[in-house]
């Protein structure tokens, strides 16, 4: 039976118990799946150098669509934040069911692009080699897409409603049955088939639908559903459909022009005919994921606090609060960036590969950690813009970024290229230039519109 709780003061206040509060349930949620993501390359690594290489440019592409929907959770957050910090908590209903609309469209995009459209983009820029083993794996992988979707608005909601402690069930789950399926269906045990690259594939999907499901159980269970009365109706709402659009989109533009370049980065790595730069260019990915769960915890922090504050009316204290969250968030990634340097080999040992790989991947991960450490603050001011629900100026921010980054990369890559960790050293200018453009814009106060609209 449902437990029925009492509708509690979900208006959030400046001070490090509070942000911590926030923060490291989303912490412990993130760095979950990041473990699965570090074993699914530890698996691949262990099948095959080329194996561990494809699965960089076939995850920075369905990634494009994973932060699409980030974009539209960050939105989400935005807007559930604005009407808990207003103790309109009756519109929980409405933004969850939009939400749920918006996503499973945003979802049938996706995998048409990738069945239609997707296999003439990459036939033109893959490693003729690579290409078959990569496509097959991106039309299996894009279907857990609706699911994953559908658990990053459960995951908006949860966090926006000052719930982040019953985040990490979902992922737990997920990353469990990831985790399990990939050896099972990788290399063919338990009666299973041996599917090698495409098992892993068909693990994640299964594990989002797992996700999914999980996070359902967990609305009803903990009496959530029953107190905000969720999933009770999922009638159209243009006004809240319209706010949630006009909050999310640029949002949505922003992650896939970033992560799209990013895609653009590893394209021009494949270009090397290096397996080897491949190899240790997707062993970063996971030095991003492992390292950055502070700076992604802190930043989603950020995001709800600021939008919650803007809903109550208290601008005087977003800049307190982005400067008491740049704080923690540096100081853990820090920790995390150190750990990593001091034991390097360690961290390649981990994907089965020799001693050279090693040798090579060593200055890369030096470069990728430091520009983790710009990260870690730039991120946290960019997602303060997002909070104040001026998400046009984060786009403008992504795209002088992202041009920025860009010009780097191509004289870096294709005019002058002199080593991968040097390649590497254009997440340092990006991440520069995304602080310094939102450091402006919040100081400059044009966000303070009295209605933060």
């Amino acid at each position: 039976m449902e437990a029925t709780l009492p509708i509690k003061d979900l208006k959030v206040h400046v001070n490090n118990k509070q942000i911590l509060s926030i923060a490291l349930p989303i912490t412990l949620a993130i760095i979950i799946p990041q473990i699965n993501m570090l074993t699914n390359s530890m698996f691949l690594g262990n099948l095959s150098t080329e194996a561990l290489g494809n699965a960089g440019i076939t995850g920075v592409f369905y990634l494009i669509f994973a932060v699409a929907g980030n974009g539209l959770n960050n939105g989400l957050q935005s807007v559930f934040s604005r009407y808990a910090g207003s103790d309109d908590t009756a519109a929980f209903k409405t933004i969850l069911a939009q939400g749920i609309r918006i996503c499973l469209q945003l979802a049938v995009v996706g995998i048409l692009v990738t069945w239609f459209i997707a296999p003439y983009i990459l036939q033109l820029v893959a490693d003729p080699k690579a290409y078959p083993q990569e496509m097959s794996f991106l039309k299996i992988r894009i279907f857990g897409l609706p699911f994953l979707f559908l658990f990053q608005v459960g995951n908006a909601f949860l966090v926006a409603s000052l719930n982040s402690r019953y985040l990490m069930i979902g992922f737990l789950f997920e990353a469990s049955v990831n985790i399990l399926l990939d050896y099972l269906l990788i290399y063919g045990h338990w009666g299973l088939p041996a599917m090698g690259f495409n098992g892993a594939a068909l693990a994640s999907v299964i594990a989002e639908i797992v996700g999914f499901l999980v996070i359902i159980i967990v609305l009803h269970k903990t009496g959530l559903k029953k107190q905000y009365a969720l999933l009770s109706s999922l009638k159209y709402d243009k006004e809240i459909t319209q706010k949630i659009i006009r909050i999310s989109t640029p949002l949505i533009v922003q992650y896939v022009i970033s992560v799209t370049t990013w895609l653009v980065f590893f394209i021009f790595i494949e270009a090397l005919h290096d397996s080897t730069a491949k190899a240790i260019s997707n062993t970063m990915r996971n030095v991003f994921g492992l390292t950055g769960v502070f700076v992604w915890a802190f930043a989603g922090t950020c995001n709800v606090m600021v939008s919650n504050l803007m809903g109550q009316r208290r601008e005087d204290k977003v800049i307190e609060a982005i400067n008491k969250i740049v704080m923690w968030s540096f100081a853990l990634c820090c920790c995390m960036c150190a750990a990593i340097n001091i034991f390097p080999g360690v961290f390649f040992s981990l994907f089965g590969q020799g001693q050279q790989f090693v040798k090579e991947g060593i200055p890369v991960i030096r470069m990728v950690t430091l520009g983790l450490l710009f990260m870690s603050i730039a991120n946290i001011w960019l997602n303060g813009v997002t909070g104040t629900g001026k998400t046009k100026v984060n786009l403008a921010i992504e795209i002088i970024a992202i041009s920025v980054y860009l010009i780097y990369t191509w004289v870096f890559m294709k005019l002058h290229y002199i080593s991968l960790a040097m390649a590497w050293s254009n997440e340092m200018v990006y991440w520069t230039s995304i602080f310094t453009l939102s450091f402006i814009f919040l100081k400059s106060g044009k966000w303070k519109t009295g209605t933060g609209e």
